[in-house]
């Protein structure tokens, strides 16, 4: 067994939350203040940094007073990655200076635990770490790539069901789209919820969209989900939020309406003369999965493979709100409108209202 536990990655709340449970877990039983030492990583400049390597190495060369295990830990270290405080001269010295100590071997009865949101994987620090050490990475879901709604999914049910929480009808899809990927506000918007809820463990739409507060991002999926329910006036009404906090109208059109558009027409076509469940989402997926490939090619692809089928499986929900002729028209005055905002001088307003009202007619 290593003696060395590193909890790194992009999920603060996740590394954070996981560092604590591999403390308290490695941590000498019966175990006094001597025999477990916590160092503060979070540091404003080189010298911190530099003193604070220093003060690990002092720990772990110095075996607890009354005999025993101890245990070590660099918490929340700032100044391993690759910013300009991790580039400084005098953090390197102090990085090495550590990397030196471990590699020169440390008391069979000292164990160290390293947590920090960032390891530069270039150094020589981290090769080792990863060879050496019980290496633990928790990383945000990428939002650029396509499926990461399915992770965050899961990571939702998970917390809810801890908390004996179910999601009702598409409550979950919502809550996933509003709360984003960031494990921390997942777990502090679940636990509104929560106390929302008191006796009752059922949550419904109206539940997420009352306790969960509308992001960004969550603007541009509520934009979506309008025109999708055509609720052409939800729709507008979102757009002009959006153009009086200085979005560009070809900004919201490319992030919003022209993808709601787009997997609209793709679930419908995919969906056309199949016998395609929608009401789960794990049917639809394996369903799109086993089409011939001819026929999934040109669907949204993960980058692991296989069809990204949950933008799709929202939309699907929608498709008979519209039929695939009328989404090829929608294709076409989506691409239309696009044209007219780079191309021409006419008002962005005016020319987002119209696309909405005729998506939603």
């Amino acid at each position: 067994m290593s003696q060395i536990y590193v909890i790194t990655g992009s999920d603060e709340g996740t590394v954070s939350e996981e560092a604590l449970k591999t403390f308290e877990k490695i941590k000498p039983e019966g175990g006094d203040d001597f025999s477990n030492e916590i160092i503060n990583g979070t540091i404003a400049n080189a010298d911190e940094a530099h003193s604070a390597c220093s003060q690990v190495i002092q720990s772990l060369q110095t075996v607890p007073f009354f005999g025993g295990g101890k245990t070590v830990w660099l918490k929340n270290a700032t100044f391993l990655g690759s910013d300009r405080t991790s580039e400084a001269e005098a953090t390197k010295k102090g990085v090495e200076a550590l990397l030196d100590c471990l590699q020169a071997g440390i008391s069979s009865d000292i164990t160290l635990l390293i947590s920090c949101t960032a390891l530069d994987k270039r150094r020589a620090f981290y090769k080792y770490l990863k060879k050496e050490a019980k290496l633990d990475i928790y990383d945000k879901p990428d939002v650029s790539r396509d499926g990461w709604q399915d992770q965050v999914a899961r990571l939702v049910r998970n917390k809810a069901t801890e908390l004996g929480l179910s999601f009702q009808g598409d409550a979950l899809e919502l809550f996933v789209m509003l709360a984003g990927e960031d494990t921390r506000q997942i777990n502090s918007e679940l636990e509104k919820i929560d106390l929302y809820l008191g006796d009752r463990r059922e949550v419904t739409e109206e539940d997420v969209r009352l306790m969960v507060p509308l992001s960004r991002a969550g603007v541009v999926f509520e934009i979506g989900n309008a025109i999708q329910k055509k609720n052409g006036s939800r729709a507008i009404e979102l757009v002009d939020q959006q153009l009086a906090r200085k979005e560009t109208a070809v900004g919201i059109l490319r992030a919003s309406i022209i993808p709601t558009v787009r997997n609209l027409f793709m679930a419908a076509a995919a969906c056309d003369g199949k016998n395609i469940p929608t009401g789960n989402y794990n049917s639809f997926s394996s369903a799109l999965d086993s089409l011939p490939s001819h026929e999934r090619a040109w669907l949204p692809q993960k980058k692991a493979g296989g069809v990204n089928a949950y933008p799709l499986f929202l939309a699907s929900k929608s498709v008979r709100n519209f039929g695939l002729p009328k989404l090829r028209k929608a294709m076409e005055a989506a691409l239309d409108a696009d044209r007219a905002l780079v191309t021409s001088g006419l008002d962005q307003r005016v020319v987002l209202h119209r696309l909405i009202a005729t998506l939603c007619s």
